[in-house]
């Protein structure tokens, strides 16, 4: 007869002890209206203590606004930034991915139109292995606009259909 003695849970898996102050395999979604602006202005001072480490903090898409200044303003190590372009939503969530998992960065920080369900589950398992916190600045006027022209080609097609 097998007995469970103390109080470990039952699978290895389980016993690793968690920090619980480690943001580490952490994404945050984060909808902008100014392109993250103001949502880089507020992870300015965590991006400061991430750049001590000596790991890269990754900037993936990010838009043109005075953003050096603004992290160089808040004690940023400039010398581990590293900045990334994607050419479309694709190239930008796998250079996230790669950049979360890689152990080489301490924070990732990536710009993007609003994702679509199969894209924030794949955010979501990237998650579990990731070794840097992250950030998602979604663009909702991006959104706006993209619903904006999807109207403007739908009119067209029907004025071409009469």
């Amino acid at each position: 007869m097998n007995k469970l003695v103390g109080t470990a849970p039952r699978h290895p898996g389980l016993w690793r002890s968690h920090s619980s102050d480690s943001d580490a395999g952490r994404i945050l979604t984060l909808q902008s209206e100014n392109r993250g602006l103001s949502e880089l202005h507020s992870c300015a001072p965590q991006l400061a203590q991430l750049s001590q480490q000596g790991r890269w903090i990754v900037l993936i898409n990010a838009p043109k606004f005075e953003y050096r200044q603004l992290l160089a303003k808040a004690g940023v190590r400039m010398d581990r930034i590293l900045l990334v372009r994607g050419r479309d939503e694709v190239e930008t969530l796998w250079a996230m991915e790669r950049a979360l998992t890689s152990g080489t960065s301490s924070a990732v920080i990536a710009w993007s139109s609003p994702l679509d369900e199969r894209d924030q589950r794949r955010l979501q398992l990237v998650a579990k292995s990731a070794r840097a916190i992250g950030w998602l600045i979604e663009d909702v006027n991006a959104h706006s606009q993209f619903r904006h022209e999807h109207r403007l080609i739908n009119t067209v097609k029907l004025q071409n259909f009469h």
